[in-house]
């Protein structure tokens, strides 16, 4: 695991995941195995039948070549199967979804992305998940009392 997005799950209903591959540079990935980037306040738009991870922070080492521009904010191309694009594309085109970055991880020595079609929440269902949390956690604490 490279990086999560945990306030996605909090502001968004997600309906589907998909996993994507996505293009890097040399220093990107060396900047990922050191864990150096942060993908909360990213997006990911559709442009001309292809996906594009939006507002994604990699920070560049500071071993980083001199001839390189590093560019931490740049828009990073998603790579999917035409079908699945087609499939995003339908759903996206409905009222409220969006597409959100949900992890960031390594699979067999390949930087994945996790996306997921999500529509937003509204307060009253943050607060009802608060409410859930909070009853989890109470839960937990009287099994363990119950069991000394």
């Amino acid at each position: 695991m490279i990086a999560t997005n945990k306030k996605a799950r909090y502001d968004y209903f997600i309906e589907q995941t998909l996993e994507a591959g996505i293009s890097l540079e040399g220093w990107e990935v060396k900047s990922l195995r050191d864990n150096k980037v942060q993908i909360k306040e990213s997006y990911v738009i559709l442009k001309d039948n292809e996906l594009f991870l939006f507002g994604s922070h990699i920070s560049p080492l500071k071993s980083t070549s001199t001839h390189v521009k590093a560019d931490p904010t740049r828009t990073r191309k998603l790579l999917l199967h035409r079908l699945e694009i087609n499939r995003i594309k339908d759903k996206v085109n409905q009222k409220g979804a969006t597409i959100i970055p949900l992890k960031l991880y390594w699979y067999k020595g390949k930087v994945k992305l996790e996306i997921g079609i999500a529509k937003g929440k509204k307060t009253y269902d943050k607060r009802q998940d608060i409410k859930e949390k909070d009853w989890k956690i109470d839960k937990k604490r009287a099994l363990k009392e119950s069991f000394k």
